[in-house]
Formats: structure tokens, sequence, C-alpha cells
């Protein structure tokens, strides 16, 4: 059987793959703190029908014959560079620019983290994000407060109508030594893994990690016009490969006719 065949059914794969990533980044265009995702390749196993630096009657063949036999996709890993901020007016509203993440505690308990700064404030009193999970690290807000000041390094000051200190206190920021190491579990949460580490936390400003700026949201890193240029090269790889098949199937069926 051709080795062509399979190679090229391993790049059809590999870029219909690639073009799902592709995709679930242009659908996230327009999601606050989305991270894109990137495909990475590498080749297969090769056949050796003669060993590089083989002995051939006294003499060292200096290349050999080594055939491979397609590729594979080894991983899709998350691009944490800084998404634009854009402004919105909100008071509960807090953008990171630099690295970090907000902490929050999922439904049974666990910590997650995300980018997503849009908060709320529950009807309990507590900080929550935008699915009502209690966010860690954000001072809750004292009974008849009006007002909420977050400064770049997450001091918070609650205010009352006449513009009186309730209270006080400070934001703190989780940072990975791999965030590219998270588990993404959609809704803009992420879990931490063995390949992210476990998670430093701090104050923003200090020790690697981003600021704050109140009022604003990060938007996704997504550059729309790269993610149709790396669609349309998945596109032709894919009707390259599909194309290495149908050169393959013609050569094997004129073999197949020899006999008449």
């Amino acid at each position: 059987m051709s080795i062509s065949l399979y190679s090229a059914a391993s790049g059809m794969e590999a870029q219909q793959t690639n073009l799902n990533v592709i995709s679930n980044n242009i659908a996230n265009v327009s999601t606050t703190g989305f991270k894109k995702s990137k495909v990475e390749f590498q080749d297969m196993f090769y056949q050796v029908p003669k060993s590089v630096g083989a002995d051939s009657g006294g003499n060292i063949i200096p290349t050999g014959i080594q055939v491979g036999t397609g590729t594979q996709v080894v991983s899709t890993s998350k691009v944490f560079t800084q998404g634009q901020v854009s402004q919105t007016g909100e008071e509960m509203d807090v953008a990171i620019v630099g690295d970090g993440f907000f902490q929050v505690t999922g439904t049974d308990g666990e910590p997650l983290y995300t980018r997503d700064g849009a908060f709320k404030v529950g009807p309990n009193g507590n900080v929550t994000n935008s699915q009502g999970m209690t966010a860690v690290g954000f001072p809750s807000p004292p009974d008849g407060t009006n007002g909420i000041t977050i400064n770049n390094t997450g001091g918070v000051t609650f205010t009352n109508d006449s513009g009186d200190i309730l209270g006080t206190g400070d934001i703190q920021l989780a940072r990975f030594r791999n965030p590219s190491g998270l588990l993404a579990l959609g809704g803009n949460l992420f879990r931490e893994t063995e390949a992210s580490g476990a998670p430093t936390v701090g104050t923003p400003g200090e020790n690697g990690i981003g600021t704050l700026q109140q009022g604003y949201l990060e938007t996704s890193n997504v550059n729309i016009v790269e993610e149709m240029v790396n669609m349309i090269l998945a596109q032709r790889a894919y009707e390259i490969n599909s194309k290495s098949i149908q050169t393959s199937d013609s050569m094997m069926q004129q073999v197949s006719q020899l006999k008449r």
C-alpha cells in the first residue's frame, strides 16, 4: 500500500483540527478575556530502507533513505498575549493589564481562574462573576456602599452617598509559571493542572503580576485578519493533501491496468 495515501490522509486530518481551532478563535472574537489557541504539528515516524551512516563496501553512506509517514497534531496551546482593554464605565468591571488571573470558586468549591473581570455584587453582598461564582481575593462591599474605587495596584475603597469611606480592601491576583498548561473549561474559566504549576497569589503590580484598570474589560486577543489568513492557508493545505490522495490513487490505477 502506498505510503502517500496515509501521509496525505494524516495531513487532511491535521488540517481539519487546525480549522476547528481557527473557527473557535473567530467565534470568540468578542468574548471578554478570551485567549486564542494555536495548533502545533510534528512529523510522524519514518521508514528507513537504508540507514544514515551505514557501511557500503567500506564507504559510509552520507544520507541514507528516510521516508516520512505524515503529520500529526501534537498540541493546541493557549496564547496568553494581552488583549486590548475596552472602556465600559462600570465600576465593577476590572481589566488586568499584564500577567495574572482573577480567582473564583467553582460550583463544587474548587478554585478556578479567569481573565474576565466583569464582576457583579450578588444577593448576599459578595462579589461574583457573571455565572454567580464567588470572586476570591475581592473584598465584599459593606452595607450602604454607593461607590467603589479600585486603583491600579488592587486597592479598593468603598464609599456611601455622602462620600464617606465605609471600608477598604485589596484585590489579589494569581499568576502561573506556565499559563499555557491551564485546562480551559469554557465559560472564560481555567483550572490548575500539573503542567501549569501551582499559582502564586499576590498584589497587582508586584512580582511580575499585572496591574488593574477599573471601568475597563480586556477583550479577546484574536486578530480576525490573522485568523482569516490562517483559515485560507488551512483550506489550501487540505486541498493539496486531497490532491496527493487523488494522484496516488491514479498511479495505483495505472499499475493495476498493466496486465491489460
